[in-house]
């Protein structure tokens, strides 16, 4: 056994333990409330170090799996050795700013040791820190192991990532600062992960304004006080596990008994369990690659047009993204600091607006090419539905249990993961416990590393983007040009779809919504109606030329040319267009189902 691999399954045993501690302790305050309110003394501060930890270790893994967010634009490139130079150039980049971050994070650390602070156990605080210089520091060494084989390039890497701290003695010019944010976006188009990309932008802001650059590790560990985001891991989780699963399987059999008499009854049953699938798994690339290949030959396979089909699968994709317990509309609430419960309320009358849409279109599409209807057969609902009843269970037991507030957002997804393991490894056996679960729970880390990764650096960039008041003056700005809140809602609407079309979600939702809530604000747009608009036009984004995320995973998906699914996709973007245009304008639409719970 080499020490590389025995490395690796360490590793890998820490994210798979951290993942079920994770959900241990929230279950177990949440089982023992009734005894007498039964719970572990310090819950929340061991929830918030282990998120802490799968942030930093998951990171790693990310870097290492190449699972990092990217706006890469390498593979456009021609010839070997362009692309070759492309890799070692982005590379140096992302290691260089994880080295300077792995400087910062240390000095927080220091810092933090002088307070003597400990856990409720007696371990100091800054031991746990430290899990942010050591994940940083690993990632710079795998960013410079990475950029080259050769190993006098690597060396090269090392010494360039080095170098950069000689920056620290300089004194800084507008000059140097423009030419480094140059060299930094250059490397973050060529391949440089965007949360390096983030951190490195904050780092040389603070460094020309003079401020001490753990600031930037300082915002950094501010995140881990949010009592959201420790939900993040366990629903990515949640979502991974049911992808290697066959509840795909199951759930299309299921709506299909369910809706395949009515008129359009499989155009129908895409959308409502792709919508589905989407709110459990997060997102709409693992519903396209996941259940894509399954629903896709069901509808040409039932007489409907490769161009229809090509357009529901790509559509129906994103529609489950304002339905609980969506990943995209956790990571909002934290972002902005608004209540998930309240986002999700709001979001299910907007969310059934959407889905309906689709599903009209495609009745009339049904009812128009004469399509077959199979009959109606109680035997094989009945069936279906106890082959797909766990699976259905999920988001009933969690929208109970959040929705009545009988459990907390962290608690409601703990009982989530724990209960789809239940599912996938004892009641379907899906997934080996031993064999198959732990490979399945790190790639999980890895997506969740990548992630949170990417919101704790930008978290840096906001702290500096508030200290210097920018969304203040671009407020200014705005106000100069818009004086009408009806025409500021229309320009965020397109402004939102273009960036939606070119921005991974995760990444959207991180860089724009602190930039957006304050000028929603100004102009008197209920935060929760802004949250809701800001999503929906994500989530329509995804369907818009050029490069708009679902299309890119079709066109991988099913082998069609992008373009292809421009025209394809055509009918879909101008129905949820207007599905998204009367979310904005009738308010009522978000917060009418808040005002008439009494939550606002």
């Amino acid at each position: 056994m080499t020490p590389r691999f025995l490395a690796r399954r360490i590793g890998e045993g820490l994210l798979v333990a951290g993942f079920l501690l994770l959900t241990a302790m929230p279950m177990v305050d949440f089982l023992g409330r009734p005894f007498a309110g039964f719970h572990i003394h310090g819950s929340a501060t061991y929830t918030q170090q282990l998120t802490f930890f799968l942030t930093f270790i998951g990171g790693l893994a990310a870097t290492l799996t190449g699972k990092h967010l990217t706006l890469s634009t390498a593979g456009l490139l021609h010839g070997v050795r362009a692309r070759r130079d492309a890799e070692f150039f982005s590379c140096c980049a992302a290691a260089s700013v994880t080295a300077i971050l792995t400087y910062a994070s240390a000095c927080v650390v220091i810092a933090e040791r002088t307070q003597g602070r400990e856990l409720t156990f007696g371990l100091p605080i800054w031991i746990s820190e430290s899990v942010m210089p050591l994940g940083l520091g690993l990632i710079s060494l795998a960013y410079i192991s990475k950029s080259s084989n050769w190993f006098p390039a690597r060396l090269c890497a090392a010494a360039i990532a080095g170098a950069t701290f000689c920056l620290g003695i300089i004194q800084p010019t507008d000059s140097m600062t423009w030419v480094l944010g140059a060299i930094l976006m250059a490397a973050t188009l060529l391949g440089s992960p965007v949360f390096a990309a983030m951190s490195g932008l904050a780092l040389i802001l603070f460094w020309r304004d003079g401020t001490p650059i753990a600031a930037v590790s300082a915002e950094i560990y501010r995140l881990v006080g949010s009592p959201t985001l420790p939900a993040i891991p366990l629903l990515t989780a949640t979502g991974f596990v049911l992808a290697e699963t066959n509840a795909p399987l199951r759930l299309v059999i299921f709506f299909r008994a369910l809706l395949g008499s009515i008129p359009g009854g499989v155009a129908v049953l895409v959308g409502a369990v792709c919508a589905l699938f989407t709110a459990l798994t997060g997102g709409s690339g693992v519903t396209i690659i996941a259940l894509g290949g399954l629903v896709y030959p069901i509808l040409l396979n039932d007489g409907y047009s490769e161009r229809f089909s090509l357009g529901l699968v790509t559509a129906a994709g994103s529609l489950g993204l304002l339905f609980p317990p969506c990943l995209a509309v956790v990571l909002y609430s934290v972002v902005a600091n608004a209540p998930a419960d309240q986002l999700f309320v709001a979001g299910f009358v907007p969310g059934t607006l959407l889905l309906t849409l689709v599903v009209i279109y495609g009745i009339s599409v049904g009812l128009k090419s004469g399509i077959e209807r199979q009959p109606f057969k109680w035997r094989e609902l009945m069936a279906a539905t106890r082959k797909a009843k766990w699976e259905l269970s999920i988001p009933v037991a969690m929208a109970l249990l959040f929705g009545t507030g009988l459990a907390s957002m962290l608690e409601t997804s703990a009982f989530a993961f724990a209960y789809t393991i239940v599912i996938s490894c004892v009641i379907h056996r899906d997934l080996h416990p031993l064999d198959q679960l732990p490979a399945t729970l790190v790639k999980a880390a890895a997506f969740v590393g990548a992630v949170l990764m990417l919101l704790s650096c930008a978290m840096g960039l906001t702290g500096y983007l508030v200290d210097a008041q920018i969304p203040d003056r671009l407020l200014e700005v705005i106000r100069e040009q818009i004086h009408s809140p009806l025409l500021f809602l229309l320009t965020l609407n397109v402004v939102l779809l273009v960036l939606g079309s070119i921005l991974e979600i995760f990444s959207a939702i991180i860089v724009l919504a602190p930039l957006v809530i304050p000028l929603g604000v100004a102009f008197g747009v209920h935060p929760i109606h802004l949250g809701i608009i800001f999503l929906a036009n994500l989530e329509l984004g995804f369907l818009f030329p050029p490069v708009g995320l679902n299309l890119l995973l079709s066109s991988s998906r099913f082998a069609v040319p992008i373009t292809t699914l421009y025209r394809d996709v055509l009918p879909f973007l101008v129905i949820l267009g207007l599905g998204v245009l009367l979310i904005t304008y009738v308010p009522a639409l978000s917060i009418g189902m808040l005002k008439l719970l009494g939550r606002i």
